[in-house]
């Protein structure tokens, strides 16, 4: 029987699923450490770094003696079939691998979801205190600490203040440059109901992912705004409800839902239109993202129209990091100074378009330079600007911290940023 004639079965023809991964160093010996960023399956497996090459061909279209075939051109030595099935076989007993199996676990982990009465915390006692009162001094140091906001007033103290950008990197690390944001909202005028967009990191298909769930934090629930999930789920169905599974186990919303109930005092009642977003700035070409940009239109089409029919003031947080540089984010090398540098320079070249409130401005930065940078906040960060668009009382933006965090031993490097919208 030829290679033509076989069935692709996913053992045969494997389909490695939206996984992510970090280099890892143990001596003069490199391996990749792969993990469910869904949560849907809770495993790690370190592979050599020469393994690494082949997950590239596992897309359903090589077979396995296509892909040992690969690797015989690229290291000039021949992968016995055991060795090759053993990996497919750990993959698969890992869920790593599409297939009917994983679409199993998916379906009976969206069913125990939606059964929930709540969010639960995901990374409380992990990334941040899980005690309210442990917690309430974490944040408290971060507005205190160095790379902190200055204890002056800030120039908009008093004013309203439409939108922030916050980071979504490691609170522990991070935790100054979200104050910074956050001191916006403890001292400026804000609403009582918040968009909050947040980096969907596992990926969407189609780009936007909504929940109805109140968010459970170590201060009390966060609630959701009923007006405004009701009149777009009456408006649009459940198109935006389909990927809600991947609130669960995303950490972008939930890190900055403790700032904003410390922000603005524990006691006061607040609610939030909770949404996961994940698309290219290339969705706005149109072309194979035509689907794609419809439904990025329809969301803010929707939303607008929501806001407006429930008569709600509205405050918009992106939580977003910048750019990802680095051999954990797919570059040959690990940054130098002077790559770090230059990286600097464009992204508050680039943050410019922000600070315009230039949606499209900054989506053609972007798109200029070819998306290098792996800019993974852009979605969050697109959104946010296209919702604050208001010919009438334009807005306007200000970074006022910009910071870097280290992510692993290769000094692959994570920027991220706090900007106000008044």
């Amino acid at each position: 029987m030829s290679t033509e004639t076989l069935v692709k079965d996913s053992r045969n023809y494997p389909i490695l699923r939206n996984l992510q991964y970090s280099p890892l160093k143990q001596g003069e010996e490199q391996y990749i450490v792969l993990w469910d960023p869904t949560g849907l399956s809770s495993e790690k497996l370190v592979l050599p770094l020469n393994f690494f090459y082949l997950f590239q061909f596992f897309d359903g279209e090589h077979s396995l003696e296509q892909v040992g075939a690969e690797y015989l051109k690229k290291y000039g030595e021949f992968m016995m079939p055991d060795r090759l099935n053993k990996l497919v076989s750990d993959l698969d007993d890992k869920l790593f691998l599409e297939g009917e199996r994983i679409e199993q676990v998916h379906k009976q982990a969206l069913e125990a979801y939606r059964q929930l009465d709540v969010r639960p915390m995901a990374f409380a006692g992990k990334q941040y205190e899980a005690d309210p009162v442990k917690l309430r001094v974490q944040l408290d140091a971060c507005y205190q600490a160095k790379e902190g906001p200055e204890k002056t007033p800030s120039e908009n103290a008093g004013k309203p203040i439409k939108g922030l950008v916050a980071p979504n990197f490691d609170m522990k690390e991070a935790g100054p440059i979200y104050a910074w944001g956050y001191k916006e909202l403890r001292e400026g005028q804000v609403p009582d109901v918040f968009i909050v967009l947040g980096t969907c990191h596992a990926g969407l298909e189609g780009g936007l992912a909504f929940t109805d769930k109140n968010f459970e934090t170590p201060f009390g629930q966060v609630a959701v705004n009923r007006p405004l999930v009701d009149y777009i789920r009456k408006e649009s169905g459940d198109v935006f409800f389909q990927e809600e599974l991947l609130h669960l186990r995303e950490h972008s919303l939930e890190f900055q839902l403790p700032f904003l109930q410390h922000a603005l005092g524990e006691g006061r009642s607040f609610s939030i239109l909770p949404v996961l977003c994940s698309f290219p700035p290339a969705t706005l070409t149109g072309g194979e993202y035509q689907s794609l940009f419809e439904r990025v239109d329809q969301f803010l089409s929707v939303t607008k129209r929501a806001i407006h029919a429930t008569g709600q003031q509205v405050c918009v947080i992106a939580s977003a990091n910048l750019a990802h540089i680095g051999i954990r984010y797919g570059d040959q090398k690990p940054p130098t100074d002077f790559s770090f540098h230059r990286c600097m320079q464009t992204d508050l070249e680039m943050l410019k378009k922000v600070e315009e409130a230039d949606p499209e401005g900054f989506a053609e930065f972007i798109l200029k330079e070819g998306d290098q940078r792996k800019i993974l906040g852009f979605s969050p960060i697109f959104l946010l600007l296209k919702l604050l668009a208001n010919d009438e009382a334009p807005a306007k933006g200000q970074v006022l911290r910009y910071d870097r965090g280290i992510t692993d031993q290769f000094n692959s490097t994570v920027t991220y940023a706090s900007i106000v919208f008044v």
